[in-house]
């Protein structure tokens, strides 16, 4: 299994740092985060993927995956009038441009909390309208999306395999695939292989992380609840042949280099 470096937890340095640091230390690919100051979108646009690219042919260390940032402020489909919907949905589309542009195989979204005062139904209507467009998007650049499940501290719609399932259905892009974070399943109290059950060959990528399994708590691997050997094992006895992505986030801000060499020694020896 290839094992990939999420640049979140580099922010506070030069994004050049989190490439060299990745080459240094082995990781096989990069999970670029795309906010500033790093990977902003318009940022991209205006001049910086230059720059990106550059650092990856400089340090072959290839972006699999552009994952921005859309779930807080100024960003969320999931809530707004009509008008910020509108300036989200571009946003995003812009964002799929960019993540065809850098090489990436899969741009990276999530589904945002949908706020108060809306019924069930309603908010997975806006779902459903959100995807489609950005699905549809994603089929004229020839570009793919992987929708991510988070969890029910982060999202009130679409925290679980059978939801993330569901949504794929409803759409049926084949432009849209899914994803598992191995933090919601346990928050929810659901196992893992059920995202396997459910997605079958729509599974194509992992965040793997460790956690205390009551929260959406991101921890070092082997720091936590999870029984991380046991689930790398069923995944490739169940045959996922894709990549994970070692998704360490603000908790490790201050020594993101050292955290991110402990995290893939770690994994490594539990036999990836």
């Amino acid at each position: 299994m290839k094992l990939g470096m999420f640049t979140c937890g580099w922010q506070r340095w030069p994004l050049e740092r989190a490439f060299s640091g990745a080459r240094r230390l082995g990781y096989d690919y990069i999970e670029l985060w795309g906010g500033r100051p790093h990977a902003f979108a318009p940022d991209l646009k205006r001049g910086g993927l230059r720059e990106v690219l550059a650092l990856e042919e400089k340090y072959q260390m290839p972006v699999a995956v552009y994952t921005p940032e859309h779930n807080a402020y100024p960003y969320n489909y999931m809530l707004g009038d009509r008008q910020q919907w509108e300036d989200c949905m571009a946003y995003l589309e812009l964002c799929l441009e960019m993540g065809k542009a850098l090489g990436a195989e899969y741009t990276l979204i999530s589904v945002g909390h949908g706020g108060y005062g809306a019924s069930r139904q309603a908010l997975w209507n806006r779902l459903l309208e959100s995807l489609r467009r950005l699905a549809d998007a994603a089929e004229r650049l020839d570009h793919k999306i992987v929708l991510e499940s988070l969890t029910c501290y982060e999202s009130n719609l679409c925290t679980t395999a059978g939801e993330l399932a569901q949504a794929l259905d409803e759409v049926g892009s084949p432009a849209l695939l899914g994803m598992c974070d191995v933090v919601p399943p346990a928050a929810a109290g659901e196992p893992v292989e059920n995202y396997l059950d459910l997605l079958g060959d729509r599974l194509a990528h992992l965040h793997l992380v460790d956690s205390d399994g009551r929260s959406d708590s991101h921890l070092l691997p082997g720091d936590g609840a999870l029984l991380l050997p046991e689930l790398l094992r069923d995944l490739s006895d169940r045959g996922y042949r894709g990549r994970a992505t070692i998704e360490l986030v603000t908790a490790y801000l201050a020594e993101p280099a050292l955290h991110a060499r402990r995290a893939l020694e770690r994994v490594r020896a539990m036999g990836v």
